[in-house]
């Protein structure tokens, strides 16, 4: 099988060294023909993996045409993935493709899931909308380096589900398969704001049974929101919900955790995206997700305060009290 990743992100290395371990021929559509040449060279993602080895059959372009792959992962940030599409997709070959997101993100504005935009704009590119999404428990490094870990890819036909599960999945990353598109690309990105929260609380150091607090809380709130937005209520208690959220809350490698905890030390965001090459998903989630919550009428009290503690200065600590301090309720 050909598989193509579009975006020479952490991710996306780490996603095409995957298809490679599956014994597919894989290419990384990279950024300029100066990046592709680096990274063919070097073997190595120097800025975003350092250490890692880039596997000597791993292909790196600039240029997007030719044969057609069977399946493109797009592993580009979420608020970029509309205009790289615009970007490539008129220079695709046609052919029997699936397309999956691998972004963890909503849309400002639009306030649309990855997939939704990336079916938009083949449709508009006159392409077939074939579309999936890759989300779950997994720290790009850890699994770069071919430690265990699993994942979800979900679709809407399963013949689309089957093709993402066999481009990917090999003996040290195990590919589930999801019918929920909804639900699995929600549980990726609603989770990276309650990772802030935690990172917040851990900075705080407010303890376990906090810690453990907003943990629970804040996927009563994913959970939440997600049901209102169609998706399935179970599909949070799996691997794309649960275990993404106990993955990115608890790992120090983390992006979204580790700004939080930069933030309960006392820094502010600017101070905390300072120097880091990496982008933070969560950070722009956490403005479409309130805007979307509070169009559905949907409580999410978490996810406010770490709204108000970013961009509008509330202090960590009476965040916290907020939070212990709303009225009394039922389990929910």
């Amino acid at each position: 099988m050909r598989v193509m990743v579009v975006g020479a992100t952490s991710w996306g290395c780490t996603l095409a060294i995957c298809a490679h371990r599956a014994g597919h021929d894989v290419e990384v559509l990279c950024r300029t023909e100066a990046e592709a040449t680096e990274l063919a060279a070097a073997r190595e993602h120097r800025r975003l993996l350092p250490g890692i080895a880039l596997p000597e059959g791993l292909l790196f372009r600039a240029d997007v045409r030719g044969r057609p792959a069977e399946v493109i992962i797009w592993a580009t940030p979420s608020q970029r993935m509309r205009e790289n599409l615009r970007l490539v997709l008129p220079h695709l070959t046609p052919g029997d493709t699936v397309q999956a997101s691998a972004a963890k993100g909503l849309e400002r504005g639009s306030h649309q899931r990855m997939t939704e935009v990336l079916a938009q704009e083949l449709q508009l590119a006159e392409r077939e909308p074939r579309v999936g999404v890759v989300s779950g428990p997994n720290i790009a490094r850890e699994v770069a380096r071919g430690l265990p870990a699993t994942t979800v890819v979900a679709a809407e036909r399963v013949e689309d589900r089957e093709r993402l599960q066999t481009a990917l999945n090999s003996p040290s990353f195990r590919v589930y398969t999801n019918e929920d598109v909804a639900g699995v690309e929600l549980g990726g990105a609603l989770k990276n704001v309650i990772a802030i929260a935690v990172g917040t609380a851990v900075g705080l150091d407010i303890g376990d049974n906090g810690n453990a607090a907003l943990l629970t809380r804040g996927l009563s709130e994913m959970a939440r929101l997600g049901v209102a937005l169609g998706a399935q209520p179970s599909t949070f208690a799996g691997l794309a919900g649960l275990g993404d959220l106990l993955a990115t809350a608890n790992s120090p490698r983390s992006r979204n955790r580790s700004l939080g905890e930069k933030i309960g030390s006392g820094m502010t965001l600017a101070e905390a995206m300072e120097g880091n090459p990496h982008v933070v998903e969560g950070v722009e989630t956490t403005r479409v997700v309130l805007e979307v919550a509070e169009a559905l009428d949907v409580q999410m009290p978490i996810a406010e305060v770490v709204s108000r503690v970013l961009f509008e200065g509330l202090d960590p600590r009476e965040a916290i009290r907020v939070l212990m301090e709303r009225a009394p309720t039922v389990e929910g």
